[in-house]
């Protein structure tokens, strides 16, 4: 590694309140130093060099500097303004931005609050669903408009990250104590390898490797004028930033999982995959997440290795070894599922929908089908707004169903657990599902959902902004149907939410 002495001047320039006409605070990390002044941040890269990060000369910090504004202005066009010289004045004297001759470089950001990063939130127990849900629309709309990359990625890629983060996992198992699990995750993970080989290549010939985010945890998300917006992208390796965008999402949800905030993951998860209908890559799931654990295993255990004390390097040890068990229960996932939900308008079917995924097979839990959803997106619609008695005929109804039978089946063939939210008024509907999970060779479970018709006209008129169009003239048309036989688990949904949420996982 280079020694930053070259930058000596530069930081005791940065350092001084003189230099800003306001006190400053400075923060180091291995790669930069970030100096905070009044409303705004200036970061600048240390003359380091490793591997995969090298930021040795003034050339490499200057293209540097100006590639990581580019890059985060794609999610983060609000924190992040310019590349800003440091310069050396005629007179000798260093200049922000000045008219002399640039010796160094700085990112200069609008600052935020630090207790508004989504870590810090999440520990607060501050993550809420609605948090969750928009956070994952902000980075599927990321990873949709993120160039595609046809010569990176693919198997060979994913197998040399493997090759390297088991390396550095074996240096490092002794003084985790873990020397069986970390052989056991090796194995286990070359294996889960070979088994989607031919994916991860297929992925990276359909566009699915796109130039991401590459550092994609709770840490590097803030919460800016009410906004989730990620940040701090890696600019430095491309190996770390072209990735599929599953790999790259994955990041994410294995932080939210390990900050044992599950149904948060599964909300972000379903929203991603809402907007970027990526079902085909599911398959995918348990090794990447795996990997996104065992390399932050890695990381802690070099931590722990250079730590300065005990103290340090007991906490470093103590979540290395807990990324590795995880990593080995990603591996190791549950079965997939078919859960069904059905019920009139106004019975809580969504709501029990999105709070019981987060509890259903492998994580980070079941994909919600919801038949709104779907008809809306078989329409051309938007999210919301009232759509044409045109789009609730029988045949269109048929359409609906079959299209989620179709992504079910999807779904279940990945390994994924799914679960079906819609009305199921036919008793051809119900069987057509537990059709579908036999034919999948999965277990199915229908949940028939009742309450008092007050207590659904009250749900019904309080309804703003959603994806049904039911009301309550659309709930008398129902209580007219004939509804055959339901041989479905009968959930009374006319209390609170958690109580039948209790009911459908003790059923399960």
């Amino acid at each position: 590694m280079t020694a930053p002495d070259d930058q000596r001047d530069v930081i005791a320039f940065l350092s001084d309140p003189a230099t800003w006409g306001a006190e400053v605070e400075v923060i180091a990390t291995h790669g930069s130093q970030v100096f905070l002044t009044g409303s705004k941040a200036f970061k600048l890269k240390r003359a380091v060099k490793f591997p995969y990060m090298d930021f040795s000369t003034p050339a490499r910090r200057e293209a540097l500097v100006k590639a990581e504004v580019r890059l985060n202005r794609r999610t983060a066009p609000e924190l992040y303004r310019a590349a800003i010289p440091v310069t050396r004045e005629a007179d000798g004297r260093l200049a922000v931005g000045g008219q002399g001759d640039p010796v160094d470089w700085l990112v200069e950001m609008a600052r935020f609050e630090q207790d508004q990063q989504l870590d810090r939130l999440a520990r607060r127990g501050e993550l809420t669903d609605a948090l969750a849900d928009e956070l994952g629309r902000a980075v599927a709309h990321f990873h949709a408009g993120a160039a595609r990359r046809h010569d990176m990625g693919g198997a060979d890629e994913v197998e040399r990250t493997v090759l390297v983060n088991y390396g550095e996992l074996q240096r490092h198992a002794r003084a985790l104590d873990l020397l069986e699990p970390v052989n056991a995750l090796c194995d286990e993970t070359y294996a889960a390898l070979a088994a989607v080989r031919p994916a991860l290549d297929r992925r990276r010939i359909d566009g699915f490797v796109r130039v991401g985010h590459g550092d994609l945890h709770l840490a590097n998300i803030c919460l800016y004028q009410g906004r989730p917006l990620p940040f701090d992208a890696i600019e430095f390796y491309d190996l770390f930033t072209v990735t599929d965008q599953l790999y790259d999402l994955a990041f994410l949800l294995m932080d939210v999982l390990l900050h044992d905030l599950p149904v948060q993951a599964n909300r972000i998860f379903n929203e991603w995959l809402g907007q970027s209908g990526d079902f085909g890559g599911l398959a995918l799931m348990p090794l990447y997440l795996a990997l996104r654990s065992a390399i932050r295993a890695h990381v802690g255990g070099s931590m722990a290795e250079s730590a300065r004390d005990g103290v340090m390097r007991e906490k470093h040890l103590t979540a290395a070894r807990n990324y590795v068990h995880r990593a080995l229960e990603f591996l190791r996932p549950a079965a997939p599922r078919l859960v069904a939900v059905g019920g009139l308008s106004g019975t809580g079917k969504s709501v029990l929908s999105r709070a019981l995924a987060a509890y259903v097979g492998r994580a980070p839990g079941a994909v919600v089908l919801r038949s709104d959803v779907i008809r809306r997106e078989l329409a051309g619609a938007g999210p919301t707004g009232k759509l044409g008695q045109e789009h609730y005929t029988a045949e269109a109804s048929i359409a609906v169903y079959a299209e989620m039978r179709a992504r079910a089946r999807i779904c279940l063939d990945a390994g994924q657990a799914v679960i079906a939210d819609a009305v199921h008024a036919r008793p051809d509907e119900r069987a057509a599902l537990a059709d579908l999970a036999a034919a999948a060779g999965v277990p199915f479970t229908g949940f028939w959902l009742e309450a008092p018709v007050d207590v659904l006209t009250r749900r019904l008129d309080a309804r703003r902004d959603d994806a049904s169009d039911a009301d309550a003239k659309v709930l008398h048309q129902q209580l007219d149907y004939d509804l055959g036989e339901i041989g479905w688990t009968r959930l009374v949904s006319g209390g609170d939410a958690a109580t039948t949420l209790a009911a459908a996982r003790a059923a399960l």
